[in-house]
């Protein structure tokens, strides 16, 4: 019985040595870099047009931001191809376009959630994200519309309305509809964003 105890206690201090070096690794080992905070304008949450799953804007803290109301029936609404190439040329170096269908203007954008959905990205090939049919003037704009409305002073007048976010969550600069994805004012901002 003794030799069994010993034989146990011989295995179990042995453990404990073992296990000691790889605790002692764990607790060397550096932390993982923690996510770039989330300010305060991005503490929003919103549907995805093509399912309604929703969408935490946090995902986007540490990108620059260009954020568009959009519309199906608008004489902007080619504008689609011009934010698509923005996002596919500078996507990879931190730049996101958030897209949010509206109504507000002109009822351009009377559809459902798949036929706006449908004519992103079957017609424009839309890859950017884009939210939710939602309220971005007026009375009461959606609590996101309202913060960026307030930062700027700008209110959108037309669809395809665009602001831009640095990547610590301050609102840089409004821009409005005519001002077109390819205009070399908003690339240029949008250069500045990412380069500082």
């Amino acid at each position: 019985m003794s030799m069994k105890l010993a034989t146990l206690a011989l295995v179990s201090t042995l453990a404990m040595l073992g296990g000691a070096p790889a605790a002692h690794a764990q607790a060397a080992a550096p932390a993982a870099a923690a996510p770039a905070a989330c300010p305060a304008i991005l503490k929003q949450s919103f549907t995805r047009l093509q399912d309604e799953a929703p969408q935490d804007l946090c995902q986007y803290a540490g990108k620059v931001i260009l954020v568009v109301n959009t519309a199906s029936y608008c004489g902007y609404t080619k504008q689609y191809e011009g934010l698509e190439a923005l996002y596919a040329k500078y996507g990879a170096k931190g730049l996101v376009v958030l897209g949010f269908p509206s109504n507000d203007f002109g009822k351009q954008e009377p559809g459902s959630a798949k036929e706006i959905a449908d004519l992103c990205y079957n017609t424009y090939g839309v890859k950017f994200p884009m939210f939710s049919k939602t309220v971005v003037s007026g009375a009461a704009p959606n609590p996101f519309y309202a913060s960026l409305i307030k930062a700027t002073g700008k209110t959108p007048a037309w669809n395809f309305h665009k602001y831009l976010i640095d990547r610590n969550g301050k609102v840089l600069e409004s821009f409005p509809s005519k001002v077109t994805p390819e205009d070399r004012q908003l690339v240029g901002a949008v250069e500045k964003a990412l380069a500082g």
